[in-house]
């Protein structure tokens, strides 16, 4: 979803808080780059909606604490694929 960046980020950080997901998640899903998601969930959805951006804030806080889980459970998995 191109077009109006206050719309969108309203949607991205909708689609964040509702699914639990990663900014390179709902930058699948919208199809815009994961610069584009983080610009609108950090800078313009504060500027829009203050209180949806605190719980966007939490979700990602919760991801970024949790991104050398995925990332150590990625790996072992391709590992096993190639024995």
């Amino acid at each position: 979803m191109k077009g109006m960046p206050e719309e969108r980020a309203v949607l991205a950080g909708e689609y964040i808080i509702k699914n639990g997901a990663t900014v390179r998640a709902a930058a699948k899903e919208f199809g815009v780059s994961k610069s584009t998601v983080h610009k609108d969930v950090s800078d313009r959805l504060m500027r829009i909606n203050p209180n949806l951006y605190r719980e966007v804030k939490a979700v990602l806080e919760k991801n970024k604490q949790e991104r050398h889980i995925r990332g150590g459970k990625a790996t072992k998995e391709k590992y096993a694929k190639l024995r």
